[in-house]
């Protein structure tokens, strides 16, 4: 390859990235599917990466504090698993209507679909705020929290919990921007909101230890969140939302709700079962917790990018399917997912090699390094079944068939994990080590499953 031809295909290169980076809307219904793919996942992976890097951020500086702190950022982290899960559940909603309407090149009706899912956001955000106003003490109780945990983090717990619609809208209004294909508008809120998270995160917890973490977070998650309400009203994305159409529209309700419902119960259905594992790591003491935590934080870290390549399937599904053209959508989820598994093979292999390194960076406690250092191992041993079910899961959600991973989660997570990690410690007597085989074998078995459902074709045929 000669000098000029090796300086032309990198400047071709970076020219794609800054394309992907700068434009604010593209029609992915005709043309080069994997240029579609990596025009919308490079600015949903640099998303996903900063959604992450507020968790290790978090856990770095909160780390310093010593592991009762850690230990209940991973409790409160347990709890608001069910925020996310709500969020992602309506941003799951938004995205499938938002890119069909786009797709049927109805970009009023996209607008009318976000601005009913905000209104619904909005309220579910009131009702969490007044549980976290008055019993972040019970919710980290039920958690399993011993009495120095609850005091030291009872502050932290309901900030966190109280300033929640920062965290729903910023799940919401981001999946609406997916939908419409302005993948770079999503992607730069959580810059903004990282670049502010990590400015005030080390400010606040010096000055207000470990209720400063949820105040830099939850302030940091707010400007996000405004620098996207200004692009749906003043920016030159397809989507402008007008208050006029927060006005309640009973059908189109109806059409999110439907979605929303299955898909915040698919995410809910997992996510109970990782309290579930959190609370089954209390008994191990706040050493074990703290492992825990750090591990779920690093794994967090890394998977992120990975779910934001497999945005880009829901993106492409539901648009596709919204031109009519269900065999370009379903080509576009398996080219996603091959991408998914190089990705996730490297991070396996990573994890394997630097795990105590990546822990260390954290907490240099020897009995915390070990559990973490053994539960990144163990998950590394699950990467490339993780990378190809959620391509699978993003697919169906995209089609509007947000069902179909919730029976699957309800069955591997609960009829399956749950029972094996209780057998696991409480009767062979695994311990931690337990708990995570069993979290490692559920999601092998629940991609295989999506796969083989996936291939039936049913999800082409949704209506919504």
């Amino acid at each position: 390859m000669t000098t000029y031809t090796h300086h032309k295909r990198i400047r071709h290169l970076f020219s794609f990235i800054q394309e992907s980076l700068s434009a604010d809307h593209q029609d992915f219904t005709t043309g080069s599917i994997r240029k579609a793919i990596f025009l919308l996942a490079i600015p949903m992976i640099l998303e996903m990466c900063m959604e992450s890097v507020f968790a290790i951020v978090d856990i770095f500086f909160v780390g310093k504090l010593g592991p009762t702190a850690t230990a209940t950022v991973g409790l409160t982290e347990s709890v608001l698993t069910i925020i996310y899960s709500l969020g992602i559940g309506l941003s799951i909603a938004a995205t499938a209507m938002v890119a069909r309407r786009v797709g049927e090149k109805n970009p009023e009706e996209a607008a009318h679909a976000g601005a009913q899912a905000i209104l619904i956001g909005i309220c579910i955000s009131i009702l969490i705020s007044i549980t976290g106003i008055f019993f972040s003490k019970y919710v980290l109780g039920l958690m399993g929290a011993t009495p120095e945990i609850i005091v030291a983090g009872a502050g932290y717990t309901r900030l966190m919990l109280t300033g929640n619609i920062v965290i729903m809208l910023l799940y919401l209004l981001n999946g609406i921007f997916r939908g419409a294909g302005d993948a770079a508008i999503a992607m730069r809120s959580l810059w903004v909101a990282n670049i502010c998270n990590i400015i005030l995160c080390p400010i606040c917890i010096h000055r207000f230890g470990l209720e400063g973490a949820a105040i830099a977070t939850t302030t940091g998650r707010g400007i996000g969140v405004c620098y996207q309400v200004y692009h749906f009203i003043k920016g030159k994305g397809m989507i402008r939302i007008h208050l006029k159409q927060l006005a309640p529209s009973k059908e189109i309700l109806k059409n999110i709700v439907n979605i929303a419902a299955s898909g915040s119960l698919q995410f809910l259905i997992g996510s109970a079962s990782w309290i579930f594992m959190a609370r089954l790591m209390t008994g191990y003491g706040s050493h074990t917790v703290a492992g825990y935590t750090i591990a779920i934080r690093w794994f967090i870290f890394f998977l992120m990018p990975a779910w934001g390549l497999s945005n880009a399937a829901s993106t492409l599904v539901g648009q596709n399917l919204g031109a009519n053209q269900p065999e370009r959508a379903e080509q576009s989820v398996w080219k996603t997912a091959k991408y998914n598994v190089v990705f996730m093979i490297m991070v396996m292999f990573f994890f394997l090699g630097a795990s105590p390194f990546l822990v260390k960076l954290i907490n240099i406690e020897p009995d915390v390094v070990e559990v973490a250092t053994v539960a990144l191992r163990m998950f590394s041993l699950g990467c490339i079944f993780w990378g190809i079910g959620m391509v699978m899961m993003n697919a169906f959600n995209g089609a509007g068939d947000s069902k179909t991973p919730t029976y699957i989660n309800l069955f591997w997570y609960w009829l399956i994990q749950v029972p094996l990690a209780w057998c696991f410690t409480n009767y062979l007597h695994w311990g931690p080590n337990g708990i995570f085989f069993a979290i490692v074998f559920t999601e092998i078995s629940a991609s295989i499953t999506s796969i083989i459902l996936f291939k039936k074709g049913k999800w082409k045929k949704i209506r919504i």
